[in-house]
Parts: C-alpha cells; structure tokens; sequence
C-alpha cells in the first residue's frame, strides 16, 4: 500500500506538534519524495523545508542546511515569493546555527525584503528581528538598531511593548 505524500505531510506536522522531531523529518522527507514523483516540485520543496526545520530542532544542524539548500530557487522558478522567503529564512536559520554569520545576516536580509514584496508586514518584522539579534550578538549595536528599528515599522499592528522599543531606539539615532 502507498501512503499519498498528503497523509505523509499530515503525519509529519503531528509528529513535529509531538516535539518528534526526527520522526517528523523522516516522514516530511517521503512526501517530499512522493510530491517529487508527481512532479510537484514546489510541494516537495516545501516538504524539504519543513524537513530542514524539523532537523534544526533536533540539533541536526548541518543536515538541516543541506535539506534546505536550493529550495528558495524552486519557489523562484515557479514566482512564489513568501514560500521563497520563507526558505532563505530557514537556510539563514541553520547558517545561524553553525554560527556562519555574515552570510546568516545577509539571508535574513534577503528574506525580509520578499516578505516586504509580498505583503507579508509581521513575517518581515520577525526575520528583520533575526537579523538585528544576529549583529547585536556579533557586536554591531548601531546597526542592530537601525535594523531592530526597522521590523518594528514593519509590523502592521505594533503591541505596547514594541511602541515603547521604537520610541526608545529613536533616541539613539
């Protein structure tokens, strides 16, 4: 009996819900497979993408870059600018963790401006707060501001909290 890559997909989001993180991967990685076989390239580049999520929370860092390397191309080809964002997001991710900054920062980046260009106001804002942890960590505090500045303009509906950081990081400009 074949399981259909949908039901594989299912399987692997309860699976990731339950904190089984590598029982999630595994299965994300045969409906990617199956999607592949049905020539549903954008499907299996997702699925590669969750793949890499899953394997990042299981502390598999390095699998979790390579599952996810290319996959923004894919989402490129077939103009899906959130799903391609969402993929250099998740590549800075694991460059992050194998603590390869600079080209971390510069996906984030990259990831926020397609999140800008699709519409997409608070996935932009968390990414830009990546980037600005990111070179807060690695010691550019005047440019972390600037940048921690700029994801909270982007966010749409601002809480108390970030109206108050914003005000704040305007006093040091």
């Amino acid at each position: 009996m074949t399981i259909e890559p949908t039901q594989l997909e299912t399987q692997g989001k309860r699976a990731f819900a339950e904190k089984k993180f590598g029982e999630a991967a595994e299965l994300f990685r045969q409906a990617a497979e199956g999607y592949t076989l049905a020539s549903s390239g954008a499907s299996a580049a997702e699925m590669m993408n969750n793949v890499s999520v899953a394997l990042l929370q299981a502390g598999k860092v390095e699998e979790s870059l390579e599952a996810v390397l290319g996959t923004e191309k894919i989402f490129e080809e077939a103009k899906d600018i959130k799903r391609q964002a969402m993929a250099l997001g998740n590549t800075a991710a694991a460059l992050e963790a194998l603590h390869r900054t600079d080209e971390a920062i510069a996906l984030y980046e990259r990831s926020a401006e397609l999140f800008g260009q699709a519409g997409e106001g608070d996935l932009r804002a968390m990414v830009m707060k990546s980037a600005a942890a990111l070179k807060l960590k690695s010691g550019r505090v005047t440019e972390s501001a600037f940048k921690m500045m700029g994801s909270l303009e982007a966010k749409e509906n601002p809480g108390i909290f970030e109206r108050i950081l914003r005000f704040f990081l305007r006093l040091i400009k």
